[in-house]
Protein backbone atom coordinates (compact mmCIF):
# COMPACT_ATOMS: atom_id res chain seq x y z
CA UNK A 1 0.00 0.00 0.00
CA UNK A 2 3.17 2.25 0.71
CA UNK A 3 4.85 1.11 -2.26
CA UNK A 4 1.58 2.12 -4.58
CA UNK A 5 0.83 5.57 -2.72
CA UNK A 6 4.51 6.47 -3.62
CA UNK A 7 4.37 5.25 -7.01
CA UNK A 8 1.04 7.61 -7.33
CA UNK A 9 3.41 10.19 -5.41
CA UNK A 10 5.28 10.16 -8.14
CA UNK A 11 3.55 10.08 -11.05
CA UNK A 12 1.92 13.10 -10.18
CA UNK A 13 5.00 14.36 -9.59
CA UNK A 14 5.96 13.46 -13.57
CA UNK A 15 2.46 14.86 -15.09
CA UNK A 16 3.37 18.17 -14.36
CA UNK A 17 7.38 17.92 -15.04
CA UNK A 18 9.24 18.16 -18.27
CA UNK A 19 6.53 19.98 -19.77
CA UNK A 20 7.38 22.72 -22.73
CA UNK A 21 3.97 24.52 -22.93
CA UNK A 22 2.12 26.31 -26.21
CA UNK A 23 1.56 29.06 -28.70
CA UNK A 24 1.42 32.87 -27.34
CA UNK A 25 -1.59 32.42 -29.92
CA UNK A 26 -3.21 29.83 -28.82
CA UNK A 27 -3.17 30.77 -24.89
CA UNK A 28 -4.71 34.17 -26.20
CA UNK A 29 -7.32 32.30 -28.42
CA UNK A 30 -8.18 30.11 -24.88
CA UNK A 31 -8.04 32.95 -22.44
CA UNK A 32 -10.65 35.33 -24.85
CA UNK A 33 -13.62 32.41 -23.42
CA UNK A 34 -14.18 34.70 -20.23
CA UNK A 35 -14.02 38.22 -21.93
CA UNK A 36 -16.08 36.84 -24.81
CA UNK A 37 -18.69 35.33 -22.19
CA UNK A 38 -18.48 38.51 -20.67
CA UNK A 39 -19.25 40.30 -24.25
CA UNK A 40 -22.63 37.95 -23.86
CA UNK A 41 -23.65 39.00 -20.17
CA UNK A 42 -22.89 42.36 -21.06
CA UNK A 43 -25.33 42.39 -24.02
CA UNK A 44 -28.00 40.78 -21.94
CA UNK A 45 -27.49 42.87 -19.16
CA UNK A 46 -27.28 46.31 -20.94
CA UNK A 47 -30.24 45.35 -23.74
CA UNK A 48 -32.80 43.17 -21.36
CA UNK A 49 -31.55 43.86 -17.59
CA UNK A 50 -31.05 40.00 -16.93
CA UNK A 51 -29.38 40.05 -14.15
CA UNK A 52 -31.38 43.22 -12.13
CA UNK A 53 -33.41 41.94 -10.02
CA UNK A 54 -30.63 39.22 -9.25
CA UNK A 55 -32.15 36.32 -8.81
CA UNK A 56 -31.77 32.81 -8.71
CA UNK A 57 -31.95 32.30 -12.50
CA UNK A 58 -29.56 35.44 -12.78
CA UNK A 59 -27.04 33.84 -10.18
CA UNK A 60 -26.93 30.51 -12.41
CA UNK A 61 -26.99 32.38 -15.95
CA UNK A 62 -23.93 34.43 -14.09
CA UNK A 63 -22.29 31.00 -12.96
CA UNK A 64 -22.78 29.93 -16.46
CA UNK A 65 -20.31 32.61 -18.42
CA UNK A 66 -18.40 33.81 -16.36
CA UNK A 67 -16.94 30.65 -14.81
CA UNK A 68 -17.67 27.46 -16.29
CA UNK A 69 -17.60 29.29 -19.61
CA UNK A 70 -13.22 29.73 -18.93
CA UNK A 71 -13.95 26.40 -17.56
CA UNK A 72 -15.14 24.40 -20.97
CA UNK A 73 -12.04 26.68 -22.58
CA UNK A 74 -9.68 25.22 -20.24
CA UNK A 75 -10.86 21.76 -20.81
CA UNK A 76 -13.57 20.14 -23.06
CA UNK A 77 -13.38 23.07 -25.49
CA UNK A 78 -9.30 22.92 -25.20
CA UNK A 79 -8.94 22.19 -29.06
CA UNK A 80 -11.17 24.45 -30.57
CA UNK A 81 -11.33 27.56 -28.54
CA UNK A 82 -12.77 29.29 -31.97
CA UNK A 83 -16.08 27.26 -31.59
CA UNK A 84 -16.71 27.69 -28.13
CA UNK A 85 -15.98 32.22 -28.75
CA UNK A 86 -18.57 31.95 -31.46
CA UNK A 87 -20.93 29.40 -29.17
CA UNK A 88 -20.98 32.99 -26.93
CA UNK A 89 -20.86 35.34 -29.62
CA UNK A 90 -23.80 34.48 -31.53
CA UNK A 91 -26.53 34.32 -29.08
CA UNK A 92 -24.96 37.63 -28.14
CA UNK A 93 -25.48 39.47 -32.01
CA UNK A 94 -29.05 37.70 -31.43
CA UNK A 95 -30.08 39.60 -27.99
CA UNK A 96 -28.60 42.36 -29.45
CA UNK A 97 -30.60 42.39 -32.45
CA UNK A 98 -33.89 42.15 -30.30
CA UNK A 99 -35.92 44.92 -28.46
CA UNK A 100 -34.64 46.69 -25.36
CA UNK A 101 -36.63 45.03 -22.33
CA UNK A 102 -38.80 48.35 -21.40
CA UNK A 103 -39.67 47.26 -17.88
CA UNK A 104 -35.59 47.35 -17.63
CA UNK A 105 -35.29 50.40 -19.36
CA UNK A 106 -37.75 51.73 -16.78
CA UNK A 107 -35.99 50.06 -13.92
CA UNK A 108 -32.41 51.52 -15.05
CA UNK A 109 -34.42 54.86 -14.40
CA UNK A 110 -35.04 54.46 -11.21
CA UNK A 111 -33.02 54.25 -8.23
CA UNK A 112 -31.55 50.90 -8.74
CA UNK A 113 -31.12 48.35 -5.60
CA UNK A 114 -27.30 48.70 -4.99
CA UNK A 115 -24.89 45.64 -3.26
CA UNK A 116 -23.48 46.73 0.08
CA UNK A 117 -20.38 47.73 -1.28
CA UNK A 118 -22.01 49.85 -3.71
CA UNK A 119 -24.53 51.29 -1.12
CA UNK A 120 -22.11 51.83 1.50
CA UNK A 121 -20.11 54.16 -1.04
CA UNK A 122 -23.07 55.38 -2.50
CA UNK A 123 -24.21 56.58 0.90
CA UNK A 124 -20.88 58.19 1.54
CA UNK A 125 -20.65 60.16 -2.00
CA UNK A 126 -24.00 60.87 -2.32
CA UNK A 127 -23.72 63.66 -0.06
CA UNK A 128 -21.86 65.72 -2.50
CA UNK A 129 -24.72 65.39 -5.28
CA UNK A 130 -23.79 67.39 -7.75
CA UNK A 131 -20.23 66.34 -7.77
CA UNK A 132 -17.84 63.65 -7.26
CA UNK A 133 -16.31 63.26 -3.62
CA UNK A 134 -13.19 61.57 -4.38
CA UNK A 135 -10.44 61.73 -7.26
CA UNK A 136 -10.22 58.18 -7.24
CA UNK A 137 -13.16 55.61 -8.39
CA UNK A 138 -14.36 51.96 -8.35
CA UNK A 139 -14.17 51.00 -12.14
CA UNK A 140 -16.27 48.43 -13.82
CA UNK A 141 -13.86 47.15 -16.33
CA UNK A 142 -11.10 46.95 -13.45
CA UNK A 143 -13.51 44.99 -11.13
CA UNK A 144 -14.41 42.59 -14.30
CA UNK A 145 -10.04 41.99 -15.01
CA UNK A 146 -9.57 41.82 -11.53
CA UNK A 147 -12.74 38.59 -11.02
CA UNK A 148 -12.10 37.25 -14.71
CA UNK A 149 -8.38 36.64 -13.51
CA UNK A 150 -9.03 35.34 -9.81
CA UNK A 151 -11.75 33.04 -11.20
CA UNK A 152 -9.17 31.42 -14.17
CA UNK A 153 -6.67 31.04 -11.32
CA UNK A 154 -9.03 28.97 -9.06
CA UNK A 155 -9.83 26.98 -11.88
CA UNK A 156 -6.41 26.38 -13.09
CA UNK A 157 -5.40 25.25 -10.14
CA UNK A 158 -7.05 22.37 -9.32
CA UNK A 159 -7.68 21.77 -13.31
CA UNK A 160 -4.00 20.80 -13.97
CA UNK A 161 -4.34 17.52 -11.89
CA UNK A 162 -6.54 16.26 -13.92
CA UNK A 163 -5.79 14.81 -17.60
CA UNK A 164 -8.75 16.58 -19.26
CA UNK A 165 -6.57 19.30 -18.64
CA UNK A 166 -4.23 19.91 -21.66
CA UNK A 167 -0.33 19.32 -20.60
CA UNK A 168 0.75 22.07 -22.64
CA UNK A 169 -1.61 24.45 -20.49
CA UNK A 170 0.35 23.86 -17.66
CA UNK A 171 3.66 25.12 -16.61
CA UNK A 172 6.46 24.68 -18.61
CA UNK A 173 9.76 23.03 -16.94
CA UNK A 174 12.28 25.65 -17.85
CA UNK A 175 11.61 27.52 -21.31
CA UNK A 176 8.19 28.10 -23.15
CA UNK A 177 5.07 29.52 -22.26
CA UNK A 178 1.51 27.98 -21.54
CA UNK A 179 -1.53 29.44 -19.79
CA UNK A 180 -0.58 28.86 -15.88
CA UNK A 181 2.69 30.41 -16.58
CA UNK A 182 0.54 33.64 -17.76
CA UNK A 183 -1.32 33.39 -14.49
CA UNK A 184 1.00 33.45 -12.41
CA UNK A 185 2.88 36.91 -13.55
CA UNK A 186 -0.99 38.60 -14.31
CA UNK A 187 -1.46 37.77 -10.56
CA UNK A 188 1.39 39.94 -9.21
CA UNK A 189 0.52 42.51 -12.29
CA UNK A 190 -2.72 42.97 -11.19
CA UNK A 191 -1.92 43.49 -7.30
CA UNK A 192 0.46 45.98 -8.75
CA UNK A 193 -2.85 48.07 -9.99
CA UNK A 194 -4.12 47.90 -7.11
CA UNK A 195 -0.70 48.95 -4.99
CA UNK A 196 -1.11 51.97 -6.78
CA UNK A 197 -4.66 53.42 -4.98
CA UNK A 198 -2.84 54.94 -2.06
CA UNK A 199 -0.02 56.53 -3.62
CA UNK A 200 -2.81 58.18 -5.48
CA UNK A 201 -4.18 59.37 -2.88
CA UNK A 202 -1.56 60.47 -1.18
CA UNK A 203 -0.94 62.66 -4.06
CA UNK A 204 -4.54 63.87 -4.66
CA UNK A 205 -3.98 64.89 -0.83
CA UNK A 206 -0.46 66.70 -0.99
CA UNK A 207 1.22 64.69 1.10
CA UNK A 208 4.34 62.27 1.28
CA UNK A 209 4.53 59.28 3.42
CA UNK A 210 8.21 58.67 4.92
CA UNK A 211 10.13 55.67 4.02
CA UNK A 212 10.24 54.08 7.48
CA UNK A 213 6.25 54.26 7.74
CA UNK A 214 6.29 52.70 4.43
CA UNK A 215 7.99 50.11 5.25
CA UNK A 216 6.27 49.59 8.53
CA UNK A 217 2.91 49.37 6.61
CA UNK A 218 3.78 47.12 3.79
CA UNK A 219 4.81 44.64 6.59
CA UNK A 220 2.06 44.11 7.76
CA UNK A 221 0.50 43.19 4.59
CA UNK A 222 3.10 40.88 4.33
CA UNK A 223 3.11 39.57 7.46
CA UNK A 224 -0.07 37.44 6.52
CA UNK A 225 0.99 36.37 3.19
CA UNK A 226 4.21 34.66 4.75
CA UNK A 227 2.67 33.57 7.38
CA UNK A 228 0.67 31.73 4.78
CA UNK A 229 3.73 30.49 3.30
CA UNK A 230 5.11 28.81 6.05
CA UNK A 231 1.55 27.03 6.64
CA UNK A 232 1.78 26.03 3.06
CA UNK A 233 5.06 24.81 3.44
CA UNK A 234 4.36 22.61 6.69
CA UNK A 235 1.40 21.29 5.00
CA UNK A 236 2.72 20.01 2.00
CA UNK A 237 5.74 18.72 3.37
CA UNK A 238 3.79 17.50 6.48
CA UNK A 239 1.32 15.57 4.14
CA UNK A 240 3.73 14.40 2.20
CA UNK A 241 2.17 16.22 -0.97
CA UNK A 242 3.33 15.99 -4.68
CA UNK A 243 5.17 18.90 -5.31
CA UNK A 244 7.37 20.40 -8.37
CA UNK A 245 10.49 21.42 -6.65
CA UNK A 246 12.13 23.29 -10.13
CA UNK A 247 9.19 25.64 -9.64
CA UNK A 248 10.07 27.83 -6.91
CA UNK A 249 12.45 25.10 -5.32
CA UNK A 250 12.13 22.92 -2.25
CA UNK A 251 11.00 25.21 0.70
CA UNK A 252 10.01 28.27 -1.18
CA UNK A 253 6.32 28.61 -2.48
CA UNK A 254 4.48 31.58 -4.38
CA UNK A 255 2.86 33.04 -0.99
CA UNK A 256 6.54 33.87 -0.24
CA UNK A 257 6.29 35.69 -3.27
CA UNK A 258 3.49 37.92 -2.49
CA UNK A 259 4.93 38.53 1.07
CA UNK A 260 8.09 39.95 0.06
CA UNK A 261 7.03 42.21 -2.67
CA UNK A 262 5.60 44.82 -0.37
CA UNK A 263 8.70 45.91 0.84
CA UNK A 264 10.59 46.09 -2.08
CA UNK A 265 7.79 48.29 -3.71
CA UNK A 266 7.76 50.50 -0.76
CA UNK A 267 11.63 51.24 -1.15
CA UNK A 268 11.07 51.37 -4.84
CA UNK A 269 8.91 54.45 -4.67
CA UNK A 270 12.13 56.30 -3.10
CA UNK A 271 13.26 55.73 -6.63
CA UNK A 272 11.13 57.70 -8.70
CA UNK A 273 12.84 61.31 -7.59
CA UNK A 274 15.03 60.19 -9.78
CA UNK A 275 13.06 58.21 -12.21
CA UNK A 276 9.23 59.15 -12.46
CA UNK A 277 7.88 56.41 -13.71
CA UNK A 278 7.17 52.75 -11.97
CA UNK A 279 7.42 51.08 -15.88
CA UNK A 280 10.56 52.80 -16.67
CA UNK A 281 11.78 51.35 -13.17
CA UNK A 282 10.55 48.46 -14.45
CA UNK A 283 11.94 48.11 -17.70
CA UNK A 284 15.55 49.03 -15.81
CA UNK A 285 14.87 46.17 -13.20
CA UNK A 286 14.06 43.48 -16.04
CA UNK A 287 16.74 44.27 -18.53
CA UNK A 288 19.31 44.31 -15.60
CA UNK A 289 18.02 41.59 -14.71
CA UNK A 290 18.09 39.88 -18.16
CA UNK A 291 21.78 41.15 -18.26
CA UNK A 292 23.48 39.74 -15.56
CA UNK A 293 21.10 36.23 -16.66
CA UNK A 294 23.11 36.40 -19.47
CA UNK A 295 26.77 37.85 -18.40
CA UNK A 296 27.33 35.95 -15.43
CA UNK A 297 26.64 32.30 -14.48
CA UNK A 298 23.97 33.00 -13.01
CA UNK A 299 21.44 31.44 -15.42
CA UNK A 300 23.50 28.04 -15.08
CA UNK A 301 23.40 28.35 -11.66
CA UNK A 302 19.60 28.86 -11.07
CA UNK A 303 18.98 25.90 -13.96
CA UNK A 304 21.88 23.05 -13.25
CA UNK A 305 23.29 24.18 -9.74
CA UNK A 306 23.15 21.53 -6.86
CA UNK A 307 20.75 21.85 -3.81
CA UNK A 308 23.44 22.46 -1.13
CA UNK A 309 21.98 25.08 1.15
CA UNK A 310 19.38 26.98 1.73
CA UNK A 311 19.88 29.56 -0.41
CA UNK A 312 20.53 27.15 -3.64
CA UNK A 313 17.59 24.80 -2.38
CA UNK A 314 15.48 27.77 -2.98
CA UNK A 315 17.30 29.33 -6.21
CA UNK A 316 14.25 29.49 -8.29
CA UNK A 317 12.02 31.45 -6.25
CA UNK A 318 14.59 33.71 -4.52
CA UNK A 319 16.10 34.62 -8.09
CA UNK A 320 12.83 35.29 -10.11
CA UNK A 321 11.88 37.53 -7.45
CA UNK A 322 13.78 40.60 -9.42
CA UNK A 323 11.37 39.32 -12.24
CA UNK A 324 8.12 39.47 -10.18
CA UNK A 325 8.99 42.88 -9.07
CA UNK A 326 9.50 44.44 -12.19
CA UNK A 327 6.05 42.87 -13.01
CA UNK A 328 4.69 44.38 -9.94
CA UNK A 329 5.98 47.81 -10.75
CA UNK A 330 4.41 47.37 -14.42
CA UNK A 331 1.27 46.61 -12.98
CA UNK A 332 1.67 49.82 -10.29
CA UNK A 333 1.86 52.19 -13.43
CA UNK A 334 -1.07 50.97 -15.32
CA UNK A 335 -2.37 51.60 -11.57
CA UNK A 336 -1.34 55.05 -11.93
CA UNK A 337 -3.31 55.57 -15.47
CA UNK A 338 -6.44 53.64 -14.79
CA UNK A 339 -7.87 54.35 -11.37
CA UNK A 340 -7.93 58.07 -11.24
CA UNK A 341 -11.28 59.28 -12.34
CA UNK A 342 -9.97 61.89 -14.97
CA UNK A 343 -7.18 60.70 -17.02
CA UNK A 344 -6.50 65.00 -18.35
CA UNK A 345 -5.81 67.48 -15.85
CA UNK A 346 -8.11 69.65 -17.76
CA UNK A 347 -11.24 69.66 -16.03
CA UNK A 348 -12.78 71.62 -18.95
CA UNK A 349 -12.37 68.14 -20.66
CA UNK A 350 -16.04 66.30 -20.90
CA UNK A 351 -16.06 62.88 -19.38
CA UNK A 352 -16.89 60.75 -23.22
CA UNK A 353 -13.58 62.37 -24.19
CA UNK A 354 -11.50 62.01 -21.18
CA UNK A 355 -13.16 57.99 -21.47
CA UNK A 356 -11.38 57.95 -24.84
CA UNK A 357 -8.15 59.42 -24.23
CA UNK A 358 -8.28 56.63 -21.51
CA UNK A 359 -8.75 54.38 -24.18
CA UNK A 360 -6.06 55.71 -26.63
CA UNK A 361 -3.46 55.84 -23.62
CA UNK A 362 -4.35 52.14 -22.55
CA UNK A 363 -4.07 51.16 -25.89
CA UNK A 364 -0.26 52.59 -26.67
CA UNK A 365 0.78 50.91 -23.25
CA UNK A 366 -0.48 47.67 -24.78
CA UNK A 367 0.95 48.32 -28.34
CA UNK A 368 4.46 49.34 -26.37
CA UNK A 369 4.88 46.34 -24.37
CA UNK A 370 3.89 44.35 -27.04
CA UNK A 371 6.37 45.63 -29.24
CA UNK A 372 8.83 45.05 -26.55
CA UNK A 373 8.20 41.42 -26.48
CA UNK A 374 8.20 40.54 -29.83
CA UNK A 375 11.70 43.02 -29.89
CA UNK A 376 13.10 40.72 -27.34
CA UNK A 377 11.95 36.98 -28.53
CA UNK A 378 11.93 37.13 -32.37
CA UNK A 379 14.72 36.02 -33.83
CA UNK A 380 15.48 37.29 -37.20
CA UNK A 381 14.58 41.46 -35.84
CA UNK A 382 14.96 41.34 -32.39
CA UNK A 383 17.31 39.48 -29.63
CA UNK A 384 15.86 35.77 -29.95
CA UNK A 385 15.28 35.23 -26.28
CA UNK A 386 13.08 32.36 -24.98
CA UNK A 387 10.53 33.13 -22.16
CA UNK A 388 11.49 31.60 -18.83
CA UNK A 389 8.78 31.62 -15.92
CA UNK A 390 11.09 29.65 -13.82
CA UNK A 391 14.06 32.92 -14.64
CA UNK A 392 11.19 35.34 -14.48
CA UNK A 393 13.28 36.67 -17.13
CA UNK A 394 13.03 39.83 -19.48
CA UNK A 395 10.72 38.24 -22.10
CA UNK A 396 8.70 37.09 -19.60
CA UNK A 397 8.07 40.40 -18.09
CA UNK A 398 7.29 41.84 -21.27
CA UNK A 399 4.54 39.34 -21.96
CA UNK A 400 3.11 39.35 -19.09
CA UNK A 401 2.16 42.81 -19.00
CA UNK A 402 1.73 42.97 -22.91
CA UNK A 403 -0.91 40.53 -22.14
CA UNK A 404 -2.64 42.34 -18.91
CA UNK A 405 -2.20 45.40 -20.79
CA UNK A 406 -4.42 44.10 -23.66
CA UNK A 407 -7.06 42.48 -20.97
CA UNK A 408 -7.81 46.01 -19.37
CA UNK A 409 -7.88 47.49 -22.60
CA UNK A 410 -10.82 44.70 -23.96
CA UNK A 411 -12.41 45.21 -21.10
CA UNK A 412 -12.34 48.66 -21.39
CA UNK A 413 -13.95 48.70 -24.58
CA UNK A 414 -16.49 46.30 -23.36
CA UNK A 415 -17.42 48.71 -21.02
CA UNK A 416 -17.27 51.70 -22.74
CA UNK A 417 -19.79 50.21 -25.14
CA UNK A 418 -21.94 48.63 -23.35
CA UNK A 419 -22.39 50.91 -20.15
CA UNK A 420 -21.58 54.40 -21.04
CA UNK A 421 -23.61 55.78 -17.72
CA UNK A 422 -20.74 54.64 -15.85
CA UNK A 423 -18.00 57.46 -17.74
CA UNK A 424 -20.72 59.89 -18.36
CA UNK A 425 -21.85 60.33 -14.82
CA UNK A 426 -22.01 63.68 -13.55
CA UNK A 427 -21.90 63.10 -9.66
CA UNK A 428 -20.79 60.53 -6.93
CA UNK A 429 -24.67 58.58 -6.59
CA UNK A 430 -25.24 58.29 -10.75
CA UNK A 431 -21.37 56.84 -10.74
CA UNK A 432 -22.28 54.52 -8.09
CA UNK A 433 -25.77 53.28 -9.41
CA UNK A 434 -23.71 52.69 -13.15
CA UNK A 435 -21.57 50.77 -11.49
CA UNK A 436 -23.67 48.19 -9.78
CA UNK A 437 -25.69 47.68 -13.27
CA UNK A 438 -22.04 46.94 -15.48
CA UNK A 439 -20.74 44.49 -12.89
CA UNK A 440 -20.77 41.28 -12.48
CA UNK A 441 -22.41 39.96 -8.90
CA UNK A 442 -19.73 36.96 -9.66
CA UNK A 443 -16.89 38.96 -10.77
CA UNK A 444 -17.41 41.44 -8.80
CA UNK A 445 -17.56 38.69 -5.61
CA UNK A 446 -14.39 37.07 -6.74
CA UNK A 447 -12.78 40.74 -6.80
CA UNK A 448 -13.63 41.64 -3.19
CA UNK A 449 -12.15 38.59 -1.48
CA UNK A 450 -9.69 37.67 -4.34
CA UNK A 451 -6.84 36.32 -2.07
CA UNK A 452 -8.91 34.87 0.63
CA UNK A 453 -10.58 32.88 -2.51
CA UNK A 454 -7.51 32.10 -3.78
CA UNK A 455 -6.63 30.89 -0.15
CA UNK A 456 -9.80 28.77 0.14
CA UNK A 457 -9.28 27.41 -3.40
CA UNK A 458 -6.35 26.22 -2.31
CA UNK A 459 -7.46 24.03 0.58
CA UNK A 460 -10.04 22.72 -1.77
CA UNK A 461 -7.44 21.74 -4.28
CA UNK A 462 -5.48 19.90 -1.55
CA UNK A 463 -8.61 18.23 -0.05
CA UNK A 464 -9.68 17.21 -3.92
CA UNK A 465 -6.06 15.43 -4.54
CA UNK A 466 -6.12 13.71 -0.97
CA UNK A 467 -9.42 12.08 -1.45
CA UNK A 468 -9.72 11.71 -5.33
CA UNK A 469 -7.41 10.02 -7.64
CA UNK A 470 -7.16 12.75 -10.25
CA UNK A 471 -5.52 10.69 -12.71
CA UNK A 472 -6.98 8.35 -13.03
CA UNK A 473 -10.91 9.19 -13.55
CA UNK A 474 -12.76 9.55 -16.27
CA UNK A 475 -13.39 12.94 -18.13
CA UNK A 476 -16.92 12.89 -16.89
CA UNK A 477 -16.04 12.50 -13.24
CA UNK A 478 -12.86 15.22 -14.02
CA UNK A 479 -15.81 17.48 -15.33
CA UNK A 480 -18.31 17.02 -12.36
CA UNK A 481 -15.42 17.34 -9.73
CA UNK A 482 -14.40 20.57 -11.73
CA UNK A 483 -17.57 21.92 -11.76
CA UNK A 484 -18.94 20.96 -8.63
CA UNK A 485 -15.45 22.75 -7.16
CA UNK A 486 -16.14 25.78 -9.46
CA UNK A 487 -19.87 26.10 -8.30
CA UNK A 488 -18.93 25.97 -4.46
CA UNK A 489 -15.98 28.17 -4.03
CA UNK A 490 -17.81 30.77 -6.40
CA UNK A 491 -20.83 29.94 -3.70
CA UNK A 492 -18.57 31.21 -1.31
CA UNK A 493 -17.55 34.51 -3.17
CA UNK A 494 -20.98 35.16 -3.61
CA UNK A 495 -22.49 34.67 0.13
CA UNK A 496 -19.15 36.80 1.46
CA UNK A 497 -20.34 39.63 -1.05
CA UNK A 498 -24.09 39.29 -0.42
CA UNK A 499 -23.19 39.44 3.61
CA UNK A 500 -21.14 42.89 3.01
CA UNK A 501 -17.81 40.66 4.34
CA UNK A 502 -14.41 41.46 3.40
CA UNK A 503 -11.90 39.51 4.49
CA UNK A 504 -8.11 41.30 4.09
CA UNK A 505 -5.05 39.46 4.16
Amino acid sequence: MAADATSYKQQKEDFVSNLSGGTVSEINYVTAAGPIAFILWSVLQSRQSFFRPYKPLSFLVDLLLNVLGPLLGLTLYADAPLLLGGLFLVPAVFVYALPPNPVGAAARKKKPKLPPTAAAAAAQQGKSAGAFSTALSTKPFLTTYRGSLLVLTCLAILAVDFRIFPRRFAKVETWGTSVMDLGVGSFVFSAGIVAARPLLKERAEGRATPLFQRLVYSMRHSLPLLVLGVVRLISVKGLDYAEHVTEYGVHWNFFFTLGFLPPFVALSQSVLQVIPSFAGLAAILAVAYQVVLESTSLKAYILTAPRTDLFSMNREGICSFAGYLAIFLAGQDMGMLILPRSVSADRIVNNAAQRKALLVRMGAWAAGWSALYCLTTNFHYGAGLDVSRRLANLPYVLWVAAFNSASLLICCLTETIFFPAFHTATDSRAEQDAYAVATSTVLRAYNRNGLALFLVANLMTGLVNMTVPTLRVSPAVSMGILVGYAAVVTAIAVALDGKNISIKL
